[in-house]
């Protein structure tokens, strides 16, 4: 760095920029910080809002990144209820909604990815949600009282998720699916079948191959979604989760590469020196596939904003991981290690009846790419080893559950 002491601006106080202002000062940066968020609450968790913040089960206080003093006391100027508009990176400034002006020397980007929006009418009317943040998850709560019937639009996480809070809480609760089964974009067809089978058993409604006409509404507020096939399924709340689009914008228009997302390298640099971005909003290599993309967990926003303040504190940039999520549905614990890409197998690993197993996902040369386990975190945490050290393994080992997940991952 030429400026011994340079101001970082961060754009986002999400889970990422919560993240990477709390990494600077760890890694001994002590040059200005600001961090500016467009919500009324400093940096949270947000997998739990479609999950234990739904059931009551937790609160603002517990979902904090860090506690409110924290800021103060690191001495980041924390920006609530300001929202960033454009960037000028001959002047190296951000202007906010509120037309002010902030210089920076180095930019950090973290704003995230918004809710896909599909164009059906009676989208605008009340009680027809998304849930992407806490005011979002407020709102989806207010609605979810005994014997009230959500409809949900999507069969991804986030809806199934939401299904299963649901009727934690006594509401009726169906799921609108286009595709043949749910998860069809992001898990295997054992896997979907599984989830779909459960949902059903928990007393959810899964209608597939279903395609949504329109919304129709009482009195201004949605009470029903109306199909293709002209079936009406009566509901008092409607939630959409069909996809995220990054916030990509406000770097495109400034003119920093973009391409479904914010294009950055392993240190989550952009194509402007000066300018990083990081998390869902990026558009990233993932060296372990030989290969770029954009992923939406929180482990890869907290890689990228490790990344960006080592890279901005003149430290070895922390090696690459696997990419790796999770879903908590019921009593079911879902956790994924890698991206199965190029794979032509699956070896099951214990007992799917039982909900405790894992789906190992292998090359055709036995290179396992990515495991899908369910109430099984020793075949996570092994299949995370085994992964990054790219090994080859035999089908008839993975799937013998008297050979110990340590073994498997010796190689």
């Amino acid at each position: 760095m030429t400026n011994p002491n340079p101001k970082v601006v961060i754009l986002g106080a999400g889970h990422a920029g919560g993240t990477a202002a709390a990494e600077l000062r760890r890694a001994g940066f002590t040059g200005p910080i600001t961090l500016i968020g467009d919500e009324p609450i400093p940096p949270y968790e947000r997998p739990p809002l479609s999950k234990a913040w739904l059931k009551g089960e937790t609160d603002a206080g517990k979902l904090a990144l860090k506690p409110a003093a924290f800021y103060e006391t690191a001495n980041i100027d924390l920006r609530l209820n300001t929202t960033a508009t454009a960037i000028d990176r001959e002047a190296r400034t951000v202007t906010t909604g509120n037309s002010e002006t902030i210089p920076y020397d180095l930019l950090i980007i973290a704003t995230g990815a918004r809710a896909r929006r599909i164009p059906l009418p009676g989208l605008d009317l009340a009680n027809v949600l998304e849930l992407r943040n806490a005011a979002d998850a407020d709102k989806l709560k207010a609605v979810l009282t005994p014997g009230a019937r959500l409809a949900v639009i999507g069969g991804g996480y986030i809806g199934l998720e939401a299904a299963a809070s649901a009727r934690g809480l006594g509401c009726e609760a169906t799921i609108i699916e286009r595709e043949p089964r749910v998860l069809a974009r992001v898990a295997c067809e054992t896997l979907s079948n599984f989830f779909q089978d459960y949902h059903r058993t928990q007393g959810v409604t899964i209608d597939v191959n279903a395609q949504v006409a329109a919304l129709h509404g009482t009195d201004g507020k949605v009470s029903g979604v109306r199909l293709s096939d002209g079936t009406l399924i009566p509901c008092d709340a409607a939630l959409v989760g069909v996809g995220a689009v990054p916030n990509q914008e406000i770097a495109a228009d400034a003119g920093v590469d973009c391409n479904n997302g914010i294009l950055v390298d392993l240190s989550a640099r952009t194509s402007d020196p000066a300018i990083f971005a990081i998390g869902d909003c990026t558009h990233r290599p993932i060296p372990l596939y030989e290969r770029s993309m954009r992923l939406e967990s929180v482990p890869n926003a907290l890689e990228q904003a490790r990344a960006a303040a080592a890279a901005i504190c003149g430290k070895p940039i922390p090696a690459p991981e696997v990419p790796w999520f999770w879903s908590d549905q019921y009593d079911l614990r879902l956790q994924i290690a890698g991206i199965p890409f190029d794979t032509d197998r699956i070896v099951v690993r214990g007992d799917i009846a039982a909900g405790k197993f894992a789906l190992f996902h292998l090359k055709d040369d036995g290179t396992v790419q990515a495991v899908e386990a369910v109430n099984a975190s020793t075949e996570f945490m092994g299949g995370r080893r085994i992964i990054q050290k790219r090994l080859k393994l035999d089908p008839a080992r993975i799937a013998d559950m008297s050979v110990t997940m340590q073994a498997l991952a010796a190689g």
